[in-house]
Formats: C-alpha cells, sequence, structure tokens
C-alpha cells in the first residue's frame, strides 16, 4: 500500500524533498508518494491542511518556511516534541505519536513534533570528515538556523562554542533563551561577539545567517581564521567559503545538510535507515 507524505511551506515550488524523498523510497523498497503542499500564510490554514492530511491516512510531512514556529505550537497543544524541537522552538517533522493512536487518540491529537535540522548538519559534517569532538566552533548567526544546530553540536562533543551576530545583544538573547531551555546547553559555556569583532583561530566556523543568497559579504575580520567553513545555504557560489577558501581552508554548502535532515525524516516515519552517500550521489547524476 502506497504511504503518503508531503512538504508543507510558501513558497513551495522550489522544494527539493519530493525528489530527494522518492530517492529514499526506492532505495528502501517502499511504495511511496511524496508531494509538495502550498499552504496560506496563516496559522489556520496550516493547521487545517495538517489535520486533513492525517485524517486522510497520511504518514508523515515535512515543514519548511515560513511554518515551522506554527508547527512547533501545533504539536505542543497535542501529542508533543521532541528535545531537539523543543530547544529549537521549531519543527520540521511532523509524525504521529503511535502509543497515543493506541490509546484511541484521534490522528490529529496524536501530533509529534521533531527538528532534524541540527542532527542532518552534524551528519553531513561526520560524513565529511571534519573533526567534531573537541572542537573550537563558531556559528554566524543567531536565528532560527543557529538556534537548531547548538544542541546537536554539543552532543557531539565539540570543546566550545562562540554565537556571532551584527547585533550581539541578539547573539546574548539566543544564548540565554537556549539555556533555560537545555540543560545539556546551560552547562556549556557559549561566548558571544559581534560578528564584525569575531577574530582568532577555530577548528570550523559555520553561517547560520542568508546574506550569501544575495551576493552579499559578512563582515569578517582578516584575523579570523578556521580549518573548516560551512555555510548552512546552497544553490549558488557563496562569499562566506570563497572567503575562507582563499585562506585554505576545507569549505562546505549546505546541501548535503538538505539531504541528511530528510533522512533523519525519512527514518523517524518507516524505520528504514538511509544510504545519504548513495542517495547524494543518485542526485548529483540527475543534476549533470
Amino acid at each position: 500500500m502506497t504511504q503518503h507524505f508531503i512538504v508543507i511551506g510558501n513558497p513551495i515550488a522550489h522544494s527539493k524533498s519530493p525528489e530527494i524523498h522518492t530517492l529514499f523510497g526506492t532505495q528502501a523498497g517502499l511504495d511511496i508518494c511524496y508531494q509538495r503542499q502550498y499552504c496560506p500564510d496563516d496559522a489556520a490554514s496550516f493547521t487545517a491542511v495538517v489535520e486533513a492530511f492525517f485524517h486522510g491516512g497520511g504518514v508523515g510531512a515535512n515543514v519548511t518556511v515560513p511554518f515551522k514556529q506554527v508547527a512547533y505550537e501545533c504539536c505542543a497543544a497535542r501529542g508533543g516534541l521532541s528535545e531537539h524541537a523543543k530547544v529549537a522552538g521549531a519543527v520540521n517533522t511532523l509524525l504521529l505519536d503511535k502509543a497515543l493512536l493506541a490509546k484511541g487518540v484521534s490522528p490529529v491529537e496524536a501530533l509529534f513534533g521533531d527538528n532534524t535540522d541540527g542532527q542532518g548538519l552534524v551528519n553531513h559534517m561526520q560524513r565529511l570528515g571534519w573533526p567534531l569532538n573537541g572542537a573550537r566552533v563558531a556559528i554566524i548567526g543567531a536565528g532560527g538556523a543557529a538556534r537548531g544546530v547548538v544542541l546537536p553540536l554539543i552532543e557531539a562533543g565539540i570543546e566550545t562554542l562562540t554565537i556571532a551576530n551584527r547585533t550581539v545583544s541578539k547573539a546574548e538573547i539566543l544564548v540565554d533563551e537556549l539555556s533555560t531551555a537545555s540543560e545539556k546547553i546551560n552547562q556549556h559555556t557559549i561566548q558571544t561577539y559581534a560578528t564584525a569583532d569575531l577574530s582568532g583561530d577555530f577548528d570550523i566556523i559555520i553561517n547560520a545567517t542568508s546574506i550569501g543568497l544575495s551576493g552579499e559579504a559578512l563582515p569578517l575580520a582578516d584575523t579570523l581564521n578556521c580549518q573548516y567553513a560551512y555555510d548552512m545555504m546552497y544553490g549558488r557560489e557563496l562569499p562566506f567559503l570563497q572567503h575562507f577558501s582563499t585562506f585554505g581552508a576545507q569549505t562546505s554548502d549546505g546541501y548535503g545538510m538538505l539531504i541528511g535532515q530528510a533522512a533523519l525524516s525519512f527514518e523517524r516515519w518507516t524505520g528504514r535507515a538511509i544510504d545519504v552517500a548513495q542517495t547524494t550521489a543518485a542526485l548529483e547524476n540527475v543534476s549533470t
């Protein structure tokens, strides 16, 4: 029997999720149908789409911009949230809590939210062979993308973490909120800086801003160095990666993170582990 999945967003036509998950289904030997689902940009419409999908027998849904916070609130009031979703304050993966369903709870009330974005980043770095355990890491940006990766990075064993933002007060607020949300994060000292004041040597620097998509460059100090530079964006030449590449750093964009978070969602829904390298190679063959 065909298992049905969707990705909900606005806009949504650009999403690569259907292609990625169709390859996952083929690899796992499962009959799946994964479709894009446009939704008007309001909470009531999002809730209506989700309820109709799961009432109709849907298995799982991904959530993208601008609905990740709405999905969080939706699940918090129903079937619950994973620790990563609670800390991130956002949900990118919707599924039904089978234990609640077994108790006779309706699908809508059994709605459970997870966030696989940050773990998708960590898994991609590990596949690249980048040393996270004991690493000195800096994140540039203090928005939702940064919020979602802090706990998975700490769980991966990094030694120090610094968060920089153009407005340092936003970084300080983020650290306070994360420390309140997670005891693991609270036990970890996190430094904060204005982006332009960030300097020194790091093992890994992560750009968690979207500034590179417009071709703009971050105000990076000449005294800022790293061995590995990661930009969470993808799809074009990124000034952040170009900058550190000229200084000899290994670099990567966020396409592998996209596939990594998708694989974790698929595993949550189906219980089937995915060979991400195999899928990545297949996607590269399609695009060339």
